[in-house]
C-alpha cells in the first residue's frame, strides 16, 4: 500500500536546486479522528508544536491563505501559506508556502491519511512529502534532512493528540468548515 499511496498522491518533480521526500507515520487512532485535525488548514495549532497563531483570510476555500506565526527556536517568525487542495473524500492535503520570514521557499506539501488495521484496530497511516528550493549554503541533504526533522516533529505531536482523542472518545473539539 506504500509504493501505491506515495506513487499516486505524492510525485513532485524537483528541479536540479530543490529537494523532495517523503515521511510516514503510523497513528493508533481512527482515520476520522486523524483527519479531523489534519484538515483544518485554519487551525493547524492544534497539533503543529511549533505553530504559535494562525489567521485565515476570508472563508476556507482553495487557494485562501492563511498567516501562521511560529514558536521562537525556529529560524523564522512567520510564514504566509496558500490552500493548494483540499479532499475529504480521499484524506488529502496540499498546502503551499507563498511568504514569510523563512528560508523553505518554493515550498509545497502533500499530506495523505489513510485507513490502516493492525491487529484488529482501526489505525491511520499518514505520509507527508513536500518538495522545497535548497537554499545558499546548504545542500540538498541538509535541506531535506531539516525538513523532514519537522515533518516527524509534526507528525509524532499528530499521533499524540489524536491517541489522546481516540482515547476519550472524540472525533473533534469543534466542527471544522466546510470548503466554499
Amino acid at each position: 500500500m506504500d509504493a501505491v499511496c506515495v506513487s499516486r498522491y505524492h510525485r513532485h518533480q524537483p528541479s536540479e536546486h530543490q529537494c523532495s521526500s517523503c515521511v510516514m507515520n503510523h497513528i493508533k487512532a481512527p482515520v476520522d479522528i486523524v483527519w479531523s485535525l489534519v484538515r483544518r488548514f485554519d487551525q493547524p495549532q492544534k497539533y503543529k508544536p511549533f505553530v504559535s497563531r494562525c489567521i485565515v483570510q476570508g472563508d476556507l476555500k482553495i487557494g485562501s491563505v492563511r498567516e501562521v506565526n511560529v514558536k521562537s527556536g525556529l529560524p523564522a517568525t512567520t510564514s504566509t501559506e496558500r490552500l493548494e487542495m483540499l479532499d475529504d473524500q480521499e484524506h488529502i492535503l496540499g498546502v503551499k508556502f507563498v511568504g514569510g520570514d523563512h528560508r523553505l521557499k518554493n515550498y509545497s506539501s502533500i499530506i495523505t491519511v489513510h485507513p490502516d488495521v493492525i491487529d484488529g484496530r482501526a489505525e491511520t497511516k499518514v505520509i507527508e512529502s513536500f518538495v522545497v528550493d535548497v537554499p545558499d549554503g546548504n545542500t540538498q541533504d541538509e535541506t531535506c534532512y531539516f525538513v523532514k526533522a519537522l515533518i516527524n516533529c509534526n507528525l509524532k505531536s499528530l499521533a499524540d493528540v489524536s491517541e489522546r482523542m481516540a482515547m476519550r472518545g472524540l472525533v473533534s473539539t469543534s466542527q471544522p468548515p466546510t470548503l466554499r
